[in-house]
């Protein structure tokens, strides 16, 4: 399996990667080149508005369409050359439910027991440690239909998983979900990837991504218009800001004084100091209180959330060009 570089020295296997990925539907480009890289053991979000492409690329990774052009590698397979291969390392929940509503669970999985060829008695093993993993049990022997959504999800993952793939797409897995429901399939997600699984995510919920992605990559216009760690993303957003408040009116006003480029809230006696929030920032501004003997009475960072991100790269108005090392 190729690997790619985390760190100085440090080389990790790729589980997912693409180079110059197209695809059109007849005059309609949706993919313009898109590059992508997702280390092995990973979670790897793939974010964008309705009709950016999120879709139609994990239907191009997971061999259910075809692109235009790109070299794209699956589980070390290459996906134009080996579907097959690629196939047989991958697990795919989409946007709907694949669970047959006419027959019960167990039946779900025991039919995806079948097609994965395995022997009754496996089939019958793994379907019931599936089944108690995702805490079905109780409604195995119950139509699907009668199923409430979060436990359609998690039938429709837990068939997903009985061919025991390493590389899972789960394109918007959360959609429609409560929110209880949500967070039991984003700990579902958290296991899987504990136990060494590379899910690939795609999803409109910001706070998902921001939850359980290592990576983040931002599609808008078929391109990729931003790609690194949630810190990383929100840090090219302007906006960020250390806030201090005061109770003492003459500390306040010293401190308003001393510093420059604040903006003032005389009521709250608050100065909020432009910052990208980072280690180095705080520590300046905590040195330079020590040093002027001011002391505030509160002092809170707050950073531009993935909501900020979201909307300023999907947006009309474009940022500055990303430093390089965001941009690979």
């Amino acid at each position: 399996m190729p690997t790619s570089r985390k760190g100085d020295g440090d080389l990790s296997p790729v589980a997912i990667s693409a180079a110059g990925l197209r695809k059109s539907f007849g005059d309609k480009l949706v993919l313009d080149g898109i590059d992508l890289r997702v280390p092995a053991g990973s979670v790897f979000a793939l974010l964008g508005p309705n009709g950016a492409g999120k879709t139609t690329a994990v239907k191009i990774l997971s061999t259910l369409i075809t692109a235009d052009s790109g070299e794209l590698r699956v589980g070390g397979h290459d996906v134009a050359v080996d579907p097959q291969a690629v196939r047989a390392a991958i697990g795919v929940t989409g946007q709907f439910s694949a669970v047959d509503g006419l027959i019960t669970g167990e039946e779900n999985m025991l039919l995806m027991a079948d097609l994965h060829h395995l022997s009754k008695r496996e089939g019958r093993r793994v379907a019931a440690q599936l089944l108690e993993r995702f805490d079905l049990v109780d409604a195995a022997r119950k139509p699907a239909q009668s199923y409430s959504g979060g436990m359609k999800r998690r039938l429709d993952l837990a068939m997903t998983l009985v061919g025991n793939p390493r590389i899972i797409f789960l394109d918007e897995p959360t959609t429609g979900l409560d929110p209880r429901s949500r967070h039991n399939m984003w700990g579902i997600i958290r296991e899987l990837v504990s136990d060494g699984v590379t899910v690939f995510l795609t999803t409109q919920y910001l706070e998902e991504a921001d939850e359980l992605a290592d990576r983040i990559a931002v599609l808008s216009d078929g391109k990729i218009a931003a790609q690194g760690t949630a810190d990383e993303l929100k840090r090219l957003i302007p906006g960020g800001h250390v806030r201090l408040r005061f109770s003492d009116p003459a500390a306040y006003r010293t401190a308003a004084d001393v510093l420059r480029e604040v903006t003032r809230d005389d009521e709250a006696l608050s100065l909020s100091i432009p910052s990208d929030g980072s280690q180095r920032e705080l520590r300046a501004i905590l040195d330079w209180l020590d040093s002027t003997g001011i002391e505030a009475d509160e002092l809170t960072v707050h950073t531009p959330d993935l909501d900020d991100v979201f909307f300023a790269l999907t947006g009309p108005a474009n940022l500055p060009k990303q430093p390089e090392e965001n941009v690979r």
